[in-house]
């Protein structure tokens, strides 16, 4: 058998395994035609590189025998045509589940038989059988529950059997299989939620589930929600067009799904075979669980038999390393535009909603926050708004106050202006040059050093000037700063770090830009539109450090600390899986692959890890904000950390995954 190829190999080595889910064309009660058409699909899908492929209920024999299932030839023929389809499978290099009907002490079973290794390593009966409508299960199978025996006895063998069965992966840590059949999944409490609690991460459910107006978007969202409930993968492979007509269609509606997103759908109502495929990432969900108290609280379920086997090595020229999954360069962002904006509009809803809440218990009707022109004071200025608005407050109670100092532009001064008035805000204009250059003098500090004294400084002022102004209004000042900002330290400690309610502590920086794009489109028109439009165009940068001739801009943040796509993504996978360096680097590597270049992503990983350490003592004094996604980062609420935690771990992974791309590139 021929080893693993190496681009399988390093994606199974960081937690993924390529499922299959298959409808082959059939014919119904021709098992030859049939058995031959499963051994071809196999081949097919472990050319594809994948390790397990699932197929329909029945499938050896058809679902839509009818009482064709009373004659003992065809329930004969499909037994020993596990046989070859196990051959098959092992020549391929692949694992199976195929469907058939097993007689067992006067009995008829409705089964999956989990096949690897050239034989059958055990077989799962179906627990619940539809008996309405144009279903008749019941006129020729017997449930799960009225099986007398552990074991049954095909082909010269003796195998497991039961709805008690898990079949663990040795070769693939986390890869615990649980098998439900059709109907299984429609009951009121499916059996695989508690092969999920007895630990199985990977579920399977071969199926014949006809077609009907509008069945299948709510079956869709059956697999879709039972992944989601039980932190799994759940393959679904389903009957196709090749069954019987004669009352119903078959469309083979198949899909994977991985904790609640679908990863992978087949086209309906086609008669060829049809095979989609999925990378499955058993280590993040074995994270989710680890982190989900619901799951934990709900305990073990008990009684299962774990079977174990081994994932078998693909063929010599399976595909390569590629992961045939969702991977956005920004996973904060939705790239389908109209679930973007429906997103857009639920974050501005609550974080203006958020606002209005805090305003209206304390009772003030004036806030001052700073506008720069930039990115994030545009969000929160837009989110002022918009809970001043829902309190039927004046808008002229926001004070915007713009400060310009040694690297204001001038575009950035005028687009702030521009934008309180057509606003209808109160704008103050508060220069702080003067009073930062009197601030060195009292601290002996050299104006012509352009150190972390001298930008933050001008932060400092800017706040205290904010601070002071709001106390003298009887307001409250409100913040500024991103998530993106928070994760990095990138704010000045009582500096722009600090405020009194913080609207955009939950908001990323790469989703900022399209929420004022949103904003644009949506919330505002004519010259406010325009405006915004401008502001997103601009270059993200602090303007601490004096301009250059004709006054343009020296300094731009992502040259300093690295691009914020990157830091999101890191930011992302670190905080919401909680993966290391070594599997945020495979998949950034290939989330922007001809965009960065390894080395350029190890680079500005460096810095993420460092900084994301090294400045956890700002988040744990960060100001009050609301939670808008799934990442976040107040120490009241999702994250808490030692403020002194040792990066080292960290940081010697990175290191280990430097030195090996630093070998590969020297190969």
């Amino acid at each position: 058998m021929a080893s693993r190829p190496p681009g399988i190999l390093a994606r199974e080595q960081m937690g993924f395994v390529r499922i299959a889910a298959v409808t082959p064309h059939v014919r119904v009660a021709d098992v030859a035609f049939n058995t031959q058409a499963i051994c071809a699909a196999l081949e097919q899908a472990a050319a594809r590189g994948c390790r397990l492929a699932l197929f329909p209920e029945l499938c050896i024999t058809g679902y839509s025998c009818a009482d064709l299932f009373h004659q003992s030839l065809l329930v004969r023929e499909a037994g020993a045509a596990l046989r070859p389809i196990a051959q098959a499978a092992d020549r391929a290099g692949i694992a199976a589940v195929v469907g058939l009907p097993v007689a067992v002490d006067g009995r008829l079973f409705n089964c999956a038989a989990f096949l690897c290794d050239g034989r059958v390593i055990g077989m799962t009966p179906k627990s619940f059988l539809p008996n309405t409508n144009e279903y008749y299960e019941q006129r020729w199978f017997s449930p799960a529950q009225q099986a007398t025996r552990r074991s049954v006895a095909l082909n010269g063998a003796e195998i497991p059997f039961g709805a008690d069965l898990l079949f663990e992966a040795g070769n693939l840590p986390g890869c615990l299989i649980g098998i439900e059949i059709c109907e299984d999944l429609w009951a009121v409490n499916p059996p695989s939620g508690d092969l999920a609690l007895a630990g199985a991460t990977v579920l399977l459910n071969p199926s014949a589930s006809d077609e009907l107006l509008g069945k299948a978007e709510y079956r869709r969202e059956l697999v879709r929600q039972q992944s989601a409930r039980c932190l799994a993968a759940y393959a679904y492979a389903a009957a196709g067009p090749g069954e019987s007509t004669t009352d119903v269609v078959f469309g083979g509606h198949s899909m994977i799904a991985e904790n609640g997103a679908l990863l992978a759908e087949a086209e309906r109502f086609r008669f060829d075979t049809q095979i989609i495929l999925a990378d499955v990432d058993v280590q993040r969900l074995a994270a989710e669980r680890l982190r989900n108290s619901s799951f934990s609280a709900a305990g073990g379920a008990h009684g299962y038999r774990v079977l174990p086997f081994e994932l078998p090595d693909p063929p010599a020229g399976a595909e390569p390393a590629d992961l045939l999954r969702p991977l956005a360069q920004t996973p904060f962002v939705p790239a389908d535009l109209a679930q973007r904006a429906k997103h857009c509009r639920e974050i501005f809803n609550i974080q203006s909603t958020g606002l209005a809440k805090r305003l209206k218990h304390i009772g003030v009707k004036t806030v001052t926050l700073g506008i720069s022109g930039g990115l994030d004071s545009t969000l929160a200025l837009l989110v002022t708004i918009k809970a001043f608005d829902v309190l039927g407050l004046d808008r002229a109670g926001i004070v915007a106050v713009t400060m310009p100092g040694f690297g204001t532009t001038a575009r950035t001064r005028d687009n702030a202006q521009r934008l309180a008035a057509q606003l209808g805000v109160t704008l103050r204009v508060i220069p702080i040059a003067d009073v930062v250059r009197q601030h060195f003098k009292d601290i002996g500090h050299d104006e012509t050093i352009h150190d972390v004294t001298y930008e933050n400084a001008q932060a400092r002022e800017r706040t205290q000037i904010l601070m002071d102004l709001a106390n003298k209004l009887g307001g409250l000042v409100v913040g500024t700063g991103d998530l993106s900002e928070l994760a990095l330290g990138w704010a000045t400690f009582n500096g722009d770090h600090m405020s009194m309610y913080h609207v955009n502590a939950g908001v990323p920086k790469t989703l900022v830009r399209y929420l004022i794009e949103w904003a644009a489109d949506a919330e505002f028109s004519g010259e406010t539109s325009a405006i915004l439009r401008d502001i997103i165009a601009m270059p993200i940068t602090p303007e601490l450090l004096p301009l250059g001739e004709g006054g343009a801009l020296q300094q731009e943040t992502e040259a300093t600390i690295g691009p914020y796509v990157l830091h999101d993504f890191f930011l992302f996978y670190s905080l919401r899986y909680g993966f290391g360096p070594r599997k945020v680097f495979y998949l950034a590597r290939r989330a922007f692959d001809g965009v960065y270049a390894p080395a350029e992503i190890l680079r500005w990983m460096k810095v993420f890890y460092a900084r994301f350490f090294s400045q956890q003592f700002k988040r744990s004094a960060m100001p009050d904000g609301p939670k808008v996604g799934t990442v976040a980062l107040s120490p009241r609420g999702d994250w808490r950390m030692p403020s002194d935690a040792s990066s080292a771990l960290w940081m010697a992974e990175l290191e280990a995954v430097i030195s090996s791309q630093s070998s590969e590139g020297n190969a």
